[in-house]
């Protein structure tokens, strides 16, 4: 399998996603604004999303695909099939059990996650209606997690990348068309998750069917591959979800600030996200099983040679990512949501928002990429232990931020960037301390070509981005077009500037 064409597959997905994540976000803002209705909504979808991306992204795939991997390369078919039916089985009692105590205790989730919000007896009450009507989400993402784990052991990476699709597809359409009949309006938002929930699971079903792992419903506590998944997945919940428990605390924080504040750091979330999916996740995608297929074979060079790869394809795909995001800042916020109740001031408060966010986002999404190499070796206990760390860093500069800086919701955001790169190195220490890493030769003469090619691309989106000032008045048409054009500019000069320095396609190519 060629990795980086695999690679393509999935973030040519991801990049349909987060292009669709944007038009729904342009939507969102242009019929609720930055005010209480997205306030309650953001809030209201912020833990289900939370535990999506727990176990979407997070603890249950790193849990479960090194260890169905390692089934799928050492014991029988029947013996691989009986271990998927057990898991979904009891993950899917478990989750919605969970579901269910979402919904019966809504407001007590709402007070423990916004409690700024309960001085606003109408605002705490849309949310905690939002949040029933949402937190059914989460067994719908368990199972489509499981779904992608499976598929993705199989090399089926293409079905799980295309599935979040559905769920911004749902989110335009209901906007668009069903808002009307619902008052307050924005509930719309609330049932658009949960029917975007039931669609993405519905896609998987065909494709499991395909390769003969469509799971049946054979609950059993005692199989030991189960015990196994659920062993490493407690503590991988903490280890590899730091960011977005910090998230969620920072709600807690935003809940006490002015009125926008929740709804400027998600627009500068939602911006951050897209190379973050795109290439994070993307990664961490295609590394985990093949990390542990090269672990299961007892390959350590191999294994070492693999991570060395994905680390220098992140760093040459992120770094102008967050330059191109920091000075593109102001373009991209107007371009993309000023627009209708989104006005000048939102705008300049996302951007607080979204430079803070930018300091850590190279830390970010060298976490989803060194992370994986630990679980691939099932070895849960270091990866947690400077989670934990990370985690109490983290609410430590909330602490210092929100009480010294202007922007103070913007200090939230500097908070979670700064410990994910803490996090990011001590898992980096970690790995070669181990010697599970060594660093392949070349790694001086790869930076200086990078440091060369982001000097130029930096002078040619400064200057070819104008005024500040000009994009706020810009006709919304207008600014498609130049910020695109920007873009193609400095994207161009980057990769040409590599080019010239001597880095070449082939350079990139791996094989698993």
């Amino acid at each position: 399998m060629n990795l980086l064409k695999a690679l393509a597959t999935v973030s040519g997905m991801t990049l349909l996603s987060r292009t669709l994540g944007f038009v729904r976000d342009f939507v969102i803002a242009r019929a609720f604004g930055a005010g209480v209705y997205t306030d309650a909504f953001v809030v209201a979808f912020r833990l289900p999303n939370l535990l999506r991306r727990l176990f979407a992204e997070g603890a249950f795939s790193q849990a479960f695909v090194p260890i169905l991997s390692e089934y799928k390369n050492k014991r029988s078919e029947a013996e691989t099939k009986a271990l998927v039916d057990h898991v979904a089985s009891l993950l899917g009692l478990a989750v919605a059990f969970v579901a269910l105590l979402g919904v019966i205790f809504a407001p007590v989730v709402i007070l423990v996650t916004a409690p700024g919000f309960a001085k606003d007896a109408d605002k705490f009450a849309l949310t905690v209606e939002l949040t029933r009507i949402t937190f059914p989400y989460i067994l719908f993402m368990a199972l489509v997690a499981l779904a992608g784990g499976i598929l993705n052991a199989w090399s089926r990476f293409s079905v799980p990348a295309f599935t979040p699709v559905l769920l911004n597809i749902s989110f335009i359409g209901m906007a668009l068309f069903a808002a009307p009949y619902f008052d307050p309006p924005v509930l719309v938002l609330g049932w658009a998750v949960f029917l975007g929930g039931l669609l993405q699971l519905a896609f998987q079903v065909p494709a499991l069917k395909q390769i003969g792992m469509l799971p049946r419903f054979r609950p059993d506590w005692s199989d030991p591959g189960v015990r196994r998944v659920l062993k490493l997945m407690a503590p991988a919940t903490v280890g590899v979800s730091v960011a977005q428990i910090s998230l969620l605390i920072n709600t807690v924080f935003a809940s006490f600030l002015p009125t926008g504040s929740v709804s400027w750091l998600y627009y500068a979330d939602r911006l951050m996200e897209f190379p973050s999916g795109m290439l994070g996740v993307a990664l961490g995608t295609i590394l985990l099983p093949s990390l542990s297929k090269l672990h299961a074979q007892d390959k350590p060079e191999e294994f070492s040679a693999l991570l060395d790869w994905g680390l220098r394809l992140a760093l040459i795909l992120t770094l102008p990512a967050v330059l191109g995001i920091a000075i593109l800042a102001i373009p991209l916020i107007t371009t993309l949501f000023h627009y209708g109740a989104f006005n000048s001031v939102d705008v300049e408060q996302t951007r607080a928002a979204l430079l803070a966010y930018t300091v850590g986002l190279t830390g970010i999404i060298l976490v989803k990429i060194l992370a994986p190499a630990f679980y691939s070796r099932q070895d849960v206990r270091t990866p947690v232990k400077i989670a934990i760390l990370t985690l109490v860093v983290t609410q430590a500069l909330n602490l210092v931020f929100i009480s010294t800086l202007t922007h103070a919701h913007a200090g939230l955001a500097l908070s979670i960037g700064l410990a994910a790169s803490l996090n990011a190195f001590l898992l980096y220490r970690g790995l070669r301390q181990r010697k599970v890493f060594m660093p392949q030769p070349g790694w001086g003469r790869f930076a200086l070509r990078l440091a060369g090619a982001l000097g130029v691309m930096a002078i040619v989106l400064w200057f070819g981005m104008g005024s500040e000032a000009q994009w706020l008045e810009m006709h919304g048409l207008v600014r498609v077009g130049m910020l695109g054009t920007v873009v193609f500019a400095g994207a161009a000069s980057y990769f040409a500037v590599l080019f010239a320095l001597g880095l070449r396609i082939s350079d990139l190519k791996r094989r698993s």
